[in-house]
């Protein structure tokens, strides 16, 4: 109870802007997210940044992923790094909410919240898990959900190995490193097969791990996967 209404409290506290120190303010102010979080063009597959007039990039083009869309709200960047790195490794849940409200204002996600069928936060690892204490995709696709219908299924995708981080790894290798790493569980195949899955995760590098788990959905069935992440590496 205690923490429920702390949690309550801290949406009408007053507090300070995280990258410009402006106060009163939001965790980030208005006037900084328009600084460092404009939308911009990204491939529709893999949310890299375009010129505006280019749709898809030529490695996507060259080699269809997996994904059939890609959702980003920011490049993994100044000063968004930081925060992402504040809410992964030192549990710092309450960025999951400003998080969500800047994905949620970037073009074509509200929309397709409302299109899929359902919500899938990217799973740890067990030992992952138990090591951070928490998943923070799943954390931020609760985030998400606010005013939704409940889509958010935390039943369906199954990480089975621990894999190396794929930060340690250079990009040759993160493929390899967690193919074959997710699986569908069997009470969850009735639940994605004809159905439009959007995975959730914090940060999309490579997309090793978001085309392992789309290779997954598709192998039980799922009609398309679409991903939204917070940050894209550029």
């Amino acid at each position: 109870m205690v923490f429920t209404l702390f949690r309550e409290w801290e949406t009408w506290l007053p507090s300070r802007c995280a990258v410009c120190h402006a106060w009163p303010s939001n965790a980030v102010c208005e006037d900084c997210v328009r600084l460092f979080g404009q939308p911009h063009t990204r491939c529709r597959t893999c949310a890299i940044s375009l010129p505006e007039t280019i749709t898809q990039c030529g490695a996507c083009l060259r080699q269809p992923p997996p994904l059939s869309a890609v959702l980003a709200a920011v490049d993994y960047d100044y000063p968004w790094a930081q925060m992402v790195r504040d809410f992964k490794f030192h549990a710092d849940i309450a960025w999951a909410r400003s998080f969500a409200r800047m994905m949620r204002s970037t073009p074509w996600v509200d929309p397709a919240l409302e299109a899929v069928d359902w919500i899938v936060p990217m799973p740890l690892s067990r030992q992952r898990l138990l090591e951070r204490g928490f998943n923070q995709s799943d954390v931020l696709a609760a985030a998400l959900e606010t005013g939704q219908p409940r889509k958010v299924r935390r039943d369906v995708l199954v990480r089975i190995r621990d894999t190396a981080a794929q930060s340690s790894l250079p990009r040759s290798e993160r493929h390899a490193n967690v193919a074959n790493a997710f699986v569908v569980h069997p009470e969850g195949f009735n639940a994605v097969r004809g159905k439009t899955v959007m995975l959730v995760d914090d940060v999309m590098t490579t997309g090793a791990s978001l085309h392992a788990a789309a290779r997954a959905l598709a192998q039980a069935g799922a009609a398309q996967t679409i991903a939204l992440v917070f940050a894209r590496t550029r």
